[in-house]
């Protein structure tokens, strides 16, 4: 399995605008062969910002590869310009490789 997850550091007051993107987004992951499962995180409110992480379960890394070079995928992103003001910073992406 691979899980893909992208943290989001959310200006501290912007975090309703910024789950009604996650909600209201068709995200198209259901069309792509070896995705499992999403998850939107909440994390922890600092000084200045609260932590986000979106975070989803593939089958493999060639099936989140897939998702990455697909048309859905630029479907999804490309109205990203959209939630500008909403970050401190850009998104941090980790990917992760299950080895047990």
């Amino acid at each position: 399995m691979f899980i893909a997850m992208n943290r989001f550091k959310v200006v501290l007051g912007k975090e309703d605008d910024f789950q009604d993107v996650w909600q209201k987004r068709e995200s198209h992951l259901d069309e792509i062969n070896g995705f499992i499962s999403f998850n939107l995180l909440r994390g922890a409110t600092l000084d200045d910002h609260t932590l986000f992480a979106s975070h989803t379960c593939w089958k493999d890394k060639a099936s989140f590869d897939g998702w990455t070079r697909s048309d859905a995928f630029k479907k999804v992103h490309a109205n990203a310009g959209q939630t500008k003001g909403l970050y401190v910073g850009h998104p941090n992406f980790e990917g992760f490789e299950t080895v047990l």
